[in-house]
This record gives structure tokens, sequence and C-alpha cells, in this order.
């Protein structure tokens, strides 16, 4: 081996040891999550809406208690407030997209081991207000209120 291929088995090395083995899976979950896209495109609405609907259960369903209890109050929102929006998986996260595109998305707490979970919304998200705003929240618990202003914020993307 030359010193030029010792260095390149190197920094492929270093590049994989810098992510964490969540970060890994998320870009595993993520690829297979495109694979399915495109296979997808061949598919009637309905049978694309029922297999994200599945596929965002069976995610929530592996989650421990905390999580799953925001994950399924967040799924019964988004799917109340904005119905048109179609459920999937996002990095393997429920996630809820227009057009083929995510618009909002659900990162338990557990999928990164942090203290809290988010509520996100990507750049599709009508949300703009002047300058600068918001784009995820950290949810720690739901009350009503809580759910409210997050409906109000999907309701607002969504348009």
């Amino acid at each position: 081996m030359t010193d030029h291929t010792k260095g390149a088995d190197m920094d492929r090395t270093e590049e994989t040891t810098n992510f964490t083995a969540e970060e890994r899976q998320a870009m595993k979950d993520r690829a297979k999550e495109t694979r399915a896209a495109r296979s997808r495109k061949k598919k009637d609405p309905e049978e694309i809406r029922r297999e994200g609907e599945a596929e965002v259960r069976a995610k929530l369903a592996e989650l421990p208690d905390a999580d799953r209890e925001l994950g399924e109050r967040l799924h019964a929102m988004v799917t109340e407030t904005a119905p048109h929006l179609v459920p999937r998986t996002y990095y393997g996260m429920p996630a809820w997209g227009k057009d083929g595109k995510v618009l909002c998305f659900f990162q338990p707490a557990s999928k990164f081991k942090v203290r809290y979970a988010t509520f996100g919304f990507e750049t599709i998200a009508n949300l703009d207000d002047g300058n600068i705003w918001p784009t995820s929240y950290a949810v720690t618990k739901l009350d009503d209120d809580d759910v409210a202003f997050l409906a109000e914020l999907v309701r607002r993307a969504a348009n």
C-alpha cells in the first residue's frame, strides 16, 4: 500500500467515526426511504397514503412510551388539521408531506438520545414571518394549548 492509499483509508475511517450510530442509522433510513419513494411514483395516491400511514404507525410503535405518546398526539393533530398531508417517514422519523416533499416532522428525543423531542418544519412550510422565524420546537410534553399552537402552525405551513 502506498502512503497515498493509507491516507485515503484513514480519512474514510475518520469520516465514519465522526457520525454516531444514531446518525448512521438515520442516513441508512433515508436511503431506504428514497428507494421506496421511487417505487411509489407508480402507485395511486391512496395506496401511497396507506403505506405512509403504516410506516408512521410502525415507527411510533417502536418508540419508548414518552416519545410514542408525543408522536401519536402529534400524528393525530396533523392528520386532523391538514388531512391533505401525506404521512411518511423522514430519516426514520414520522413526517407529513405534500407534493412528495416533507412539510413537518417529529424527531423523538430517543432518536439521538437528547433531552427533548422536536417538532419541526422543512423549507416548503409557509411560515415566513419577517426576516427570522422559528422552524422547529422543543417538545417535552403536550397540553391542549400546545397542540392548538402547533395545529395553527401546521395549518399555516400547509397552505
